[in-house]
């Protein structure tokens, strides 16, 4: 899997898939889950490099002491939207407001789909920002959003 940036907007950033083949129903459920949970896990302040005492710790984190107030005075680093993924032909694509969680987030979906694309569903690149030339899209922060 080929991993590009373009240019980066962690305020209105999409992140562009090249797959394969055009993605079966459960391949697109695969791709959707990873994105989702890492949605979710941002969405919820756990990319927050300001606590990370863990990572900070080293290899030998027997007996640790975990710092409660340390975790509560680090600023809170939420991300703040996400569209539905949507998909035309071999692209998929998705939009997201990454809001103050930390860069590290992009290293941590990197490597989900880096191992979904050995296992599950080949992905040719993952482009993230930019535009594509392949799908344009709308400049209406509302055509963002896919209509139920």
């Amino acid at each position: 899997m080929e991993v590009q940036f373009r240019e980066f907007d962690p305020f209105n950033l999409w992140i562009w898939l090249e797959l394969e083949t055009a993605p079966s129903p459960m391949e697109q459920q695969y791709l959707e889950e990873v994105f989702n949970s890492w949605f979710y896990l941002g969405k919820l302040g756990g990319f927050n490099a300001e606590n990370l005492q863990v990572s900070d710790q080293g290899i030998d984190i027997s007996y640790m002491y975990y710092e409660n107030s340390r975790a509560e005075a680090a600023l809170m680093a939420p991300m703040h939207n996400m569209s539905d993924f949507q998909y035309l032909g071999i692209w998929g694509r998705c939009w997201l407001d990454l809001g103050t969680s930390d860069l590290f987030a992009l290293d941590v979906l990197i490597n989900a789909l880096r191992q979904l694309s050995q296992e599950y569903v080949t992905i040719r690149r993952l482009i993230i920002g930019g535009e594509n030339e392949d799908w344009p899209v709308s400049n209406r922060r509302d055509s963002m959003f896919v209509e139920n």
